[in-house]
């Protein structure tokens, strides 16, 4: 990559210089100590910023998966069948990995809060009229449009923790936040149940729309702005209005706004097919992606079905990969910050970023592991303990993966951590949307043991990635660079 952040130099300089340039312009930059710059804000400014859009990225997946309880109440209400029901969901969650490549970059043209701002707003306001569905095609479109507005969390939280955290500190934090993309859609069966058979599924919107306005108004009151480029253009204006003169901001790219938009729209693409290793961790991500949504939305029919569990005890089934969660970020994710200290102290204060791998073999392992045991205990009718144990495992599995790989791609591309987690998030939800359309027929012809063995096998070939991406990452990166 050519922002030179993989080489161990600091991400952002600490200047805040009046020097001329070659145009006679004066530079505006942060100082060691600048109190506007976000990484020298107090904790718990950060925190607070924090907060927002984790909850942010909780509510977009929570609305991904909440109504999945009522998937049989809504075919009758609306006289469709089941799957068309799923499509609902399908539609929201390719929407939800398209809205990044798209959102994250604008963040990087004009700033996080904005785009928070505005695409939250819009994404609380459908819920409305997703509540109001009078038949599915309607309830498939809104739904779809909601996912790629409700994405802004997802596509620029890593990007805004980037903003706030340096490398050495971001992991433990990172870790807390990832867990909404996950919890989300692992307690929205749980709530989903509880409305669903205490009220109905329409009541799972309004819901939605009770809690998604609460979040966007906080928004608007304690969110704060973090992105250096954007912070640095609204001083560089103050300076022109207060003391006369030109000024410049530090790395001012000067090109004309569209040709900028439209560099930055390009963006993601552009490092998902033409980096290696983010088309091979997106690939991962994708296949873990599709596995959980897969196993979501037919928790229903092996736990209701097979087990005879009434809504609200399937709902319960969903804490078992959420405990997994907890587990993973209270214990492990802290970790990834102590190997990439120990890793880089031990290589002449060198940091790489591929210092934030080694962890994520436990989650090759544990994946592969935990996904066959769930398939053959469950086709087996082991008793529902057994089977739900495994999901610990599978949700451990997952936060260390998804961690590791999202701080990679933060270090990797600094400046553009946004658009590089934007480029792995679209792959892995739009697998993660389509590939649950088609396992229920799957399922039906191989059954659960062979089915599910089925994801577990792809887990498995990809599983070496991490080992091979530390040995060989830096090479990888140095033939394939490119310049953002």
């Amino acid at each position: 990559m050519s922002d030179g952040t993989a080489n161990g130099t600091h991400e952002r300089t600490g200047l805040l210089s009046f020097t001329e340039d070659d145009a006679s312009r004066k530079i505006v930059d942060f100082t060691d100590w600048d109190d506007e710059d976000p990484r020298n804000w107090p904790k718990s400014k950060k925190f607070i910023n924090v907060g927002i859009i984790a909850l942010m990225a909780v509510l977009s997946p929570l609305a991904s998966s909440m109504f999945t309880p009522g998937i049989a109440q809504i075919a009758e209400d609306l006289k469709t069948s089941q799957n068309m029901v799923v499509g609902a969901t399908t539609g929201f969650v390719v929407f939800l990995g398209i809205g990044p490549l798209i959102l994250a970059p604008l963040s990087e043209t004009f700033g996080r809060r904005k785009l928070y701002l505005i695409c939250f707003s819009i994404f609380a306001l459908l819920q409305i009229p997703t509540a109001l569905s009078p038949n599915i095609e309607t309830l498939i479109a809104v739904r779809s449009v909601s996912g790629f507005f409700g994405s802004v969390g997802i596509a620029n939280g890593g990007g805004t923790i980037s903003d706030m955290f340096h490398p050495s500190q971001r992991a433990g934090i990172f870790g807390w936040y990832l867990l909404g993309p996950l919890l989300g859609p692992t307690i929205g069966p749980l709530l989903g149940g509880l409305i669903v058979q205490h009220l109905s599924w329409r009541w799972v919107f309004w819901f939605l729309t009770i809690i998604c306005t609460v979040n966007t108004i906080l928004g608007f009151l304690f969110l704060k702005e973090s992105y250096a480029p954007t912070i640095l253009e609204s001083r560089k204006q103050k300076y022109e209005e207060t003391e006369g003169g030109k000024f410049r901001i530090a790395n001012q790219d000067d090109r004309p706004f569209w040709t900028k938009l439209a560099s930055s729209m390009q963006r993601p693409i552009r490092i998902l097919f033409t980096q290696p290793i983010v088309l091979t961790m997106a690939i991962w991500q994708a296949i873990l992606f599709g596995t959980t949504y897969s196993l979501y939305t037919n928790f229903e029919a092996i736990y209701g079905g097979e087990y005879g569990f009434s809504t609200t005890q399937v709902g319960l089934v969903y804490l078992g990969p959420g405990l997994g969660f907890f587990i993973c970020v209270w214990f492990i994710v802290p970790k990834i910050d102590t190997v990439y200290n120990y890793l880089s102290a031990k290589n002449d204060d060198e940091a790489q970023p591929e210092y934030r791998l080694p962890l994520a073999n436990i989650g090759a392992v544990l994946i592969p592991i935990s996904l066959f045991w769930f398939a053959w205990t469950v086709q087996y009718k082991v008793h529902w303990t057994v089977t739900i144990l495994s999901t610990v495992f599978f949700g451990l599995g997952q936060i260390t993966i998804l961690n590791t790989v999202q701080n990679y791609y933060i270090d990797s591309f600094a400046k553009y951590a946004a658009s590089a987690i934007a480029a792995g998030a679209v792959f892995r939800s739009i697998v993660g949307g389509i590939v649950p359309i088609f396992a229920p027929v799957v399922f039906e012809k191989v059954g659960y043991g062979w089915g599910i063995s089925l994801f577990a096998f792809l887990s498995l070939a990809l599983s070496p990635a991490p080992i091979l991406f530390y040995k060989f990452g830096a090479r990888i990166r140095e033939r394939f660079a490119i310049d953002l």
